[in-house]
């Protein structure tokens, strides 16, 4: 017989480290709002989310790294946006947050959630933050939940 492990969507008693950059806070301030709104239906109380500003998406990752290497976080959720400009700035800095948030909790064993949107306009960056698609940040805290339970079933079913 097939075993199936699923994390389930329940916050309850869980710990969460928001990383959230002010670049293009605009934005940012919604997928927060999101992210907050999301812990929160879940369950989530509000003395268990915890919220770090940095100053762009460049510097989320060693913010997420430091927030789960402490120990105090069951997951650490990252919201930005990067918007493509002229340069290939973009390129770089999209990448690299990408990158660094993915090691940060491979490094760690914490999951560390990518919600930092990439768009190629501030239109597309405006409706991932909630006007015409689902908010990205709401998404990102549901797949914060999920992640956090499903690593707990997996532990318990290798005991």
């Amino acid at each position: 017989m097939t075993k199936t492990l699923e994390g389930k969507l329940d916050a309850t008693g869980l710990k969460f480290g928001i990383v959230a950059s002010r670049y293009n806070n605009f934005i940012t301030k919604r997928l927060l709002e999101g992210v907050v709104d999301g812990l929160s239906r879940h369950g989530a109380a509000d003395d268990n989310i915890t919220i770090a500003w940095v100053p762009g998406s460049f510097e989320i990752p060693l913010a997420c790294l430091r927030m789960a290497e402490t120990g105090d976080y069951d997951a650490v959720i990252a919201v930005g946006a990067v918007i493509r400009g002229a340069t290939a700035h973009f390129d770089f800095v999209a990448a690299e947050c990408a990158k660094g948030v993915a090691r940060a909790g491979m490094e760690t064993d914490v999951p560390v959630i990518f919600g930092v949107i990439t768009a190629e306009t501030i239109e597309q960056a405006i409706e991932r933050a909630g006007t015409k698609l689902p908010n990205r940040g709401f998404e990102a805290a549901l797949s914060a939940i999920e992640s956090v339970n499903v690593l707990k079933a997996i532990a318990e079913s290798s005991s």
